[in-house]
């Protein structure tokens, strides 16, 4: 017989045990890259004197006064963007041209010397004000490189470089993004000496200092991107897509015969699909221009929908982000063309997911952690990020079944982690019941913050098996569903 206080003194174990979350496993995100996930897709404008050259790298020498747009409107650039069903822009502030586009006090090539609202214009301020005005997060792109600079290359060029970064980072708002690439030198202008200058970029740009003493102490709610993060990956092309497996975390690693890991000099066979169990939680950005090159040429067209459509399946459908390169013509516009493939692009997604199969289904899973109805497999279809199905922690292969009441017709699933407590799943599979047996329709591996499955072709069932094969540890699952694809 259990006395009293032993009693008492087991229940409220018993009850705490209830209540106590799963343990974080492995790296984890940080608040900011919680949002950066949530942002899906986005865009990168890229608008310079080069779209006036029709090139896709200028090589600084243009003359400022090309930069003159007949009819620069940023909102009709970011509504198209929101009709596509992107969530953020980052605009390319100053591309290796070295030409801002903004009233910078650092170099005498910059947006005032154009003829763009007459010399008193900024076009990261338009810009940023249309963004924020129709809901969209607003992020900029400033090239460490810079081919117009006499100083590029020596150490007086990291100061003016520094500089622009903290203009940008102090007189535009808070920023969802500093985006940094790895171009590294090479031909340029460079006021006047026409010539090929390298750099050392392990040790030149010193980004360890420059992100940790401005980006992080002006902006410390804007993801770093870069090869190697410090927040967000490059995928290691420019294709718009991850590998199949693909995990969030990244231990960086330099590129052969470096040794260290930088912008431009990182391990990019390793970043499709990141490292298993790696040290740090750094997702991959999928970035893809919409057309075929960066800035706008007139003979070139955008991507169909159909194909923006996979895209979005591989890489937001595979735990990364989807980075649109959007890039308007002379005008100061993005081309129709342009603005009706993301309409529809938009619309196929918004239509595809608006509907979750199983929202209503009933769920019986072979283990709730704790016996507690905070950890219930009903939240796995609550369309609610913040609650999750967990089990305890001895369970790290269980299973739950969904009855829908009466068939239905998907082609479709997505899976989603409750990554605030790491990337867990290693394996899964997804079953429908047919007749009188299951039936194993996918089989899949890493998931995190989206999987999304499109399926061969599509399937009709009353009953739904979700199965976790392989897991290092107990499950932390936010979200299921089923739909089917609107096109």
């Amino acid at each position: 017989m259990i006395k009293p206080i032993a009693a008492l003194f087991f229940l409220s174990a018993l009850n705490a045990f209830a209540q106590t979350p799963p343990k974080p496993y492995g790296a984890t995100p940080a608040p900011r890259q919680v949002l950066w996930h949530q942002t899906e897709v986005y865009g990168l404008i890229h608008f310079t004197p080069t779209t006036f050259e029709n090139k896709e790298w200028g090589f600084g020498d243009a003359d400022p006064k090309a930069f003159n747009p007949s009819d620069f409107n940023a909102e009709q650039i970011v509504l198209a963007a929101k009709a596509g069903g992107l969530k953020g822009i980052v605009l390319v502030a100053k591309h290796h041209d070295g030409f801002a586009l903004w009233p910078t006090k650092t170099t005498e090539y910059n947006i005032t010397k154009s003829p763009f609202r007459d010399g008193k214009g900024d076009l990261v301020k338009e810009v940023a004000d249309a963004t924020r005005k129709h809901g969209l997060k607003f992020g900029v792109y400033c090239s460490p490189w810079d081919r117009n600079n006499a100083k590029y290359g020596t150490p007086e060029y990291l100061a003016i470089y520094r500089e622009q970064l903290r203009e940008l980072y102090t007189n535009y708002g808070e920023l969802f993004m500093s985006w940094h690439d790895g171009a590294n030198g090479g031909d340029g202008y460079y006021g006047g000496a026409r010539e090929k200058r390298s750099i050392d970029n392990t040790t030149y740009y010193q980004w360890d200092s420059t992100w940790t003493n401005l980006t992080r102490k002006l902006q410390p709610n804007a993801n770093i991107f870069s090869d190697i993060g410090w927040d967000v990956r490059w995928a290691g092309n420019e294709d718009g897509s991850v590998n199949e497996t693909s995990w969030a975390t990244l231990t960086p690693k330099p590129s052969e015969g470096k040794n260290v890991a930088v912008p431009g000099q990182a391990n990019a066979t390793e970043n499709p699909g990141g490292t298993r169990n790696g040290k740090f939680w750094i997702p991959a950005e999928c970035d893809v221009p919409l057309r075929k090159g960066w800035f706008y040429h007139p003979n070139e067209k955008p991507k169909s929908p159909e194909k923006l459509f996979d895209l979005y399946l591989k890489s937001v459908g595979r735990g990364a982000a989807l980075d649109l390169g959007l890039a308007p013509d002379t005008r100061g516009q993005l081309h129709a063309d342009d603005v009706a493939a993301l309409k529809a692009f938009g619309d196929h997604v918004k239509e595809t997911f608006a509907t979750n199969l199983i929202a209503k289904a009933s769920s019986k899973a072979v283990n709730v952690r704790g016996y507690n109805s905070i950890y219930s497999a009903k939240n796995l279809l609550d369309g609610k990020p913040e609650t999750y199905w967990a089990t305890d922690d001895d369970f790290k292969t269980p299973e739950v079944i969904l009855d829908l009441g009466q068939p239905a017709v998907f082609d479709i699933i997505t899976l989603q982690e409750f990554i605030k407590l790491g990337q867990r799943i290693e394996e899964f599979a997804v079953d429908a019941w047919q007749g009188t047996e299951w039936k194993e329709i996918h089989k899949g591996t890493s998931v995190g913050a989206k999987r999304i499955v499109k399926l061969e072709a599509p399937v009709t069932a009353q009953r739904i098996r979700l199965r976790i094969t392989k897991s290092p540890v107990s499950v932390a699952i936010s979200e299921f569903g089923l739909y089917k694809d609107s096109e």
